[in-house]
């Protein structure tokens, strides 16, 4: 039984088990040296970011073309005014814009977490 006197009680640090004969991997010197483990991370990286691009200009060009689609469709919406502009002028020339703001904001977001998730990687 400890006594106030003994002060505070010692710190033991736990550590997960060592394990013996494992390859110690340099992942940042091997993106430096552009060895082929380096090579396979960075064409990796570069995979992430084409289909993330492929992915976000294919919804932003299906709903680009949906709005004129849907206004031959239905000619009755495209007749509606709005402060005297038509809704399809609306549509076309505002409405397009905030979508491509968020499209923008979405693909800077997911961009920058690739590169975080390679950095965090090679830093490993």
């Amino acid at each position: 039984m400890s006594t106030p006197s003994d002060g505070p009680p010692r710190r033991e640090r736990v550590v997960l088990a060592t394990r013996r004969g494992a390859r110690t991997v340099r992942t940042r010197v091997e993106v430096q040296e552009q060895t082929e483990v380096g090579d396979a991370l960075i064409r990796g990286l570069m995979r992430a970011q084409l289909g993330l691009a492929l992915r976000l200009a294919g919804v932003t060009l299906g709903v680009l073309c949906a709005i004129p689609l849907l206004l031959a469709l239905f000619p009755d919406a495209g007749a509606v005014t709005i402060l005297g502009i038509r809704l399809s002028w609306i549509l076309l020339g505002f409405a397009v814009y905030p979508l491509l703001l968020a499209v923008c904001w979405v693909y800077n977001r997911s961009a920058d977490r690739n590169e975080q998730e390679f950095g965090d990687l090679v830093d490993d």
